[in-house]
């Protein structure tokens, strides 16, 4: 296996509010359990200003790490649209016609993540490129949400520039409390194999991570409205025990905790939580 890039992006994405399909189609929109290379490279091209019809290649070179601080409970949401309009005011079929008179409510089933956070690495060996992401995501030139326009951050997305992101990954402080039953197995979710992160030996392992364990259809290929293209990619999952795990809690807690260990680990040029 490749040593995995020395330098790279930590994120943290968390809100009331996540959706990240992968099967989503016309009135039933899924949500994976996890954030997807597809909403993140999405949300990094709207940090950038990039038109949909734009490419997104360079970004699909990052290579993407998630560790799941909390899992979340998947809701349902309920949506009708157009219903009581006039027959040429409903909503408009993929034939470009109106629905017919008494037809034109059309029912919408959507999931979300609810109470979710994930801490992510997103690693590569182009310093440009990092540095673009970085500038976007302090300064975005469009609003970034995860996974869906409902779904606005609860606060800044980028933790830092670094080296070893990996180490990171595992040292930053959880953002959820530590379980009753003591430290319990922590997912982390990947595009590569994850035999590289950095786990000491008091670890205990469920898996090496250094075999796939599916396929989801989320790498990006193009956003072009009524053009959008995705293709299949390995999915790789390693559960991870760690005994002294940095559980942080909620709230004001864990954002000093974190801020706490940034001041502490990150350079200065580097941070971007204040």
């Amino acid at each position: 296996m490749t040593d995995s890039p020395s330098r790279g992006l930590l994120l943290r994405l968390a809100g009331p509010l996540q959706s990240w399909g992968t099967h989503s189609k016309y009135a039933r929109r899924d949500t994976a359990r996890f954030p997807t290379r597809s909403g993140v490279v999405g949300m990094l091209a709207a940090g950038l200003g990039r038109a949909r019809q734009a490419p997104v290649d360079d970004l699909t070179q990052l290579s993407m790490t998630v560790r799941v601080d909390r899992p979340g409970v998947v809701v349902s949401d309920f949506h009708t649209v157009g219903g009581g309009r006039p027959a040429d005011e409903t909503v408009v079929t993929v034939d470009g016609k109106h629905r017919a008179e008494g037809k034109g409510t059309l029912v919408s089933k959507r999931q979300y993540l609810a109470d979710a956070a994930f801490t992510l690495a997103l690693t590569s060996d182009d310093q440009a490129l990092l540095n673009a992401c970085a500038a976007a995501l302090r300064d975005p030139h469009w609003l970034l949400f995860l996974g869906r326009r409902s779904c606005p951050p609860e606060g800044p997305i980028l933790l830092g520039c670094v080296e070893d992101p990996l180490h990171h990954l595992i040292q930053l402080p959880l953002a959820a409390k530590k379980p009753h039953s003591g430290p319990q197995p922590i997912d982390f979710y990947g595009d590569r194999p994850l035999g590289a992160l950095p786990i000491n030996s008091d670890a205990l392992d469920k898996d090496d991570g250094d075999h796939h364990s599916g396929e989801v259809t989320d790498e990006p290929m193009s956003f072009t409205p009524l053009a959008r293209q995705y293709r299949p990619r390995p999915l790789y999952r390693r559960a991870v025990h760690l005994p002294d795990a940095p559980y942080a809690g909620f709230g004001t807690s864990y954002l000093k905790t974190l801020q706490s260990y940034i001041d502490t680990h990150f350079a200065t040029a580097d941070r971007s939580t204040r």
